[in-house]
């Protein structure tokens, strides 16, 4: 993947760490994790995370990184999906709020909301 869509991406990523206003250094391991799994090593991983907090902080809008999402496989988007929701259910607890967010990240992407229920539920059950 190309580093300016992955840090598209991972800018997501961050915003959906940031909805419930705890940015915790596990939701921020998750993230690192979900970058290296596109063979970036952990310098390489780190400074793009940083770029991507960067992005987060000067945006207000999800269309900004929803719009690169919506341009990837089925096979990218269900990882994404799957690193959202790990992110969401990190502090053991999902809002009405986090959940309604995923949803419209879901409509934005083009991704099955089933698929993404599925998803929930099998990192619920782990």
């Amino acid at each position: 993947m190309e580093k300016e869509n992955l840090i598209k991406i991972t800018a997501l990523l961050v915003h959906v760490a940031k909805v419930d206003e705890i940015y915790s250094e596990k939701e921020r391991g998750i993230i690192k994790s979900f970058i290296m799994s596109f063979s970036y090593n952990d310098k390489d991983s780190e400074s793009i995370l940083q770029d991507a907090e960067k992005l987060e902080s000067d945006s207000v809008q999800l269309f900004n990184f929803t719009s690169t999402v919506k341009q990837e496989s089925l096979e990218v988007k269900t990882e994404i999906i799957e690193h959202l929701w790990k992110i969401i259910i990190s502090d053991q607890s999902v809002d009405q709020y986090e959940s309604n967010l995923m949803r419209r990240i879901c409509g934005l992407i083009y991704f099955p909301d089933k698929l993404s229920g599925d998803i929930k539920l099998k990192l619920l059950n782990i």
